[in-house]
């Protein structure tokens, strides 16, 4: 099983990082295979609603959304850890994953979720609501700690004196590792929750 975390920090070493290093640890400790990208810092646009992904299987924009597609699609879980800036997530990677979601045509059901925010202060649970959020509306079980999934410091490396913060993340990993095996037995003895064809409505008559 394999886990895929993403970095929206600008900062590659930043308090972000290290919650996403907190959680690797227990993957690993688990047996469970990681990778963290990063994509924080990166220069990525947002979606321009052309429709060409719907034609082409992929966006028409060819930079990190596209490389990280395939590693998408073959992960058991999927851990997204931005910084809170006025409440809510980095741009840099709320485009990315309104990209990546939206781009990639596969089955996301039962793909575990996970998302992680660092602050100096406030604004963690708006932004822990946001990145929830991408989940939800794709099927995705979302994996839960002992506490809303947030670390706190203001200066890089600070959040590593944040005992509850990084207890948290450990209390998430473990019970995310537990929901994705969880998952792959009752696959295996009861296969997929049947799936309707959607039905796509608005509320303009």
């Amino acid at each position: 099983m394999n886990v895929l975390l993403i970095n929206g920090s600008p900062r590659r070493e930043g308090n972000t990082n290290l919650a996403l290093r907190e959680m690797e640890q227990i993957f690993q400790a688990e047996g469970i295979e990681t990778e963290i990208l990063h994509v924080g810092n990166q220069s990525i646009r947002g979606c321009v609603a052309c429709g060409s992904c719907m034609e082409k299987g992929k966006c028409v924009f060819d930079d990190a959304v596209n490389a990280t597609a395939a590693k998408f699609e073959a992960c058991d879980g999927l851990v997204v850890g931005s910084p809170v800036y006025y409440a809510s997530a980095n741009a840099t990677l709320v485009a990315f994953l309104t990209r990546l979601f939206y781009s990639t045509h596969f089955d996301k059901r039962m793909k575990v979720g996970a998302a992680v925010v660092a602050a100096r202060r406030g604004g963690l649970s708006a932004t822990f609501d946001e990145l929830n959020k991408f989940f939800t509306i794709s099927g995705m079980p979302v994996a839960s700690g002992q506490y809303w999934n947030s670390i706190h410091g203001r200066l890089q490396g600070e959040a590593a004196q944040d005992a509850e913060g990084l207890q948290t993340m450990r209390s998430l990993a473990r019970s995310m590792t537990f929901l994705m095996k969880s998952i792959a037995l009752g696959r295996e003895q009861l296969g997929l929750p049947e799936k309707e064809e959607p039905v796509r409505t608005n509320f303009v008559r």
